[in-house]
């Protein structure tokens, strides 16, 4: 089953903007995803149309199972 965690944040700008980590760890807690999205933010390292992160929107691990046929 792959796992994937999807962090959604809002910009400056009021755009959606979505950053993906393939095969997070299994020991993740809301309290820490939280802490590291608001660090991702404090850090200003992502920039997306001239507009800085600002606020997160939500995260989650979206789970997928993938049968191969041939």
């Amino acid at each position: 089953m792959a796992k994937t965690l999807q962090l959604n944040f809002n910009t400056a700008s009021g755009k959606k903007v979505t950053l993906t980590v393939d095969e997070p760890r299994a020991d993740l807690t809301p309290q820490s995803v939280a802490a590291a999205m608001q660090e991702i933010i404090t850090s200003d390292v992502f920039e997306v149309d001239g507009a800085t992160l600002a606020s997160v929107a939500g995260a989650r691990i979206i789970e997928r199972t993938i049968t191969e046929l041939v």
